[in-house]
């Protein structure tokens, strides 16, 4: 299925590099790298941008924040460089890393290098001719969230990486922060914020099982095996990972996980084929998680009204961005809708309790 694997594409206007400063930078720290340098994006990220760098044969991938970005704890290249280098030898799906630069001087941002892990990444629409029958659909569905278990079973202690969040308070915080970072990038005024906030605070559970936690783990963020797709070969996009509650992860999941069933608006926040026949449901996946880790699922519809409240801040802080001049990215234009929509699933779900 080597058709299928998921390959980068021209550079947006107004997110090229300055190759003039890069390309000495990466000769200077890869000395035996041949050819000249070519360099292309790839396509689908939102937040953090991503480019394939080719040196003839020798291929690496460059990670660095969005243009614009004015979220000071956002986009941290330093600390996304820093769990990646010490999870990997304990959690294999990690990205291994090999450089991190903090010299603004060179394109204009800090970044870091690591190596690429090719296969194929299911988005919202399926590659035209992969053929995906219900029974994978159902397989991968279980290796995505044995997959998740895995990570919530890594020995964070023993990787070094205690010091990355602190799991005392961390639901407490994580709805006061990230219902601050809606009032500072807020551009509409959306009414369910402060019902779904005062909920949250009236609701909210004590934090019990703490395990490292990917934060924005979907089935775009993941890459699958080109001769088995039902199999998972590496997990992307790490610069949301903590240590806090593994539930929280799960809500995650929740959030972009769209059923067959749901409304049809929902459907813009659908990241896979979620719905296609055979996946999981969301109660499946919770099911199935309980069933794995012997978790307490009892209190899943908080996680749930959290993740998709998470969710809507997240995209209006890039809708912010757009809607300010600091990015020009016209994928952005219509995010007002999905934030409403996302705004309303979540109130919706806190006021049923159902997922």
């Amino acid at each position: 299925m080597s058709d299928f694997l998921d390959h980068p594409t021209a550079i947006r206007s107004g997110e090229e590099l300055d190759l003039a400063r890069l390309e000495p930078f990466l000769r200077r720290h890869f000395p035996n790298a041949e050819g000249a340098l070519q360099v292309r994006q790839f396509p689908s990220g939102h937040s953090n941008l991503t480019y394939s760098l080719q040196f003839g044969a020798k291929e690496l991938v460059l990670r660095r924040p969005p243009f614009g970005s004015k979220v000071k704890s956002a986009h941290d290249m330093s600390r996304e460089f820093r769990v990646l280098s010490k999870l990997h030898s304990v959690y294999d799906s990690a990205p291994e890393v090999l450089l991190y630069c903090d010299d603004a001087s060179v394109i204009g941002a800090p970044f870091y290098v690591m190596q690429p892990i090719h296969g194929i990444i299911l988005r919202r629409q399926l590659p035209s001719g992969l053929d995906f029958p219900p029974e994978t659909a159902r397989r991968l569905s279980e290796s995505f969230i044995e997959n998740l278990i895995r990570l919530h079973r890594v020995d964070y202690a023993a990787a070094g990486l205690s010091d990355l969040g602190k799991p005392e308070g961390y639901l407490e915080r994580q709805v006061r922060g990230w219902t601050e970072r809606y009032s500072g990038s807020r551009t509409h005024d959306y009414p369910e914020v402060e019902k779904i906030s005062a909920w949250m605070q009236q609701h909210m559970p004590s934090s019990s099982a703490v395990s490292l936690i990917h934060n924005d783990y979907k089935y775009d963020n993941v890459v699958l095996d080109s001769s088995d797709i039902a199999k998972i070969v590496g997990v992307l996009d790490w610069e949301m990972s903590t240590i806090g509650d593994s539930l929280s992860d799960l809500g995650a999941v929740l959030a972009y996980w769209i059923d067959a069933k749901d409304p049809e608006d929902l459907e813009q926040n659908r990241w896979g084929p979620t719905n296609y026949p055979g996946s999981f449901t969301r109660d499946e996946i919770v099911q199935y998680y309980a069933q794995k880790t012997g978790r307490d699922v009892s209190q899943m519809a908080f996680y749930l009204t959290f993740a998709r409240f998470k969710l809507a801040v997240i995209v209006q802080q890039i809708y912010y961005r757009y809607h300010q001049g600091l990015t020009k990215d016209e994928r952005f234009a219509a995010m007002p809708e999905r934030i409403q929509i996302l705004l309303r699933a979540s109130l919706h779900c806190a006021q049923t309790g159902r997922i």
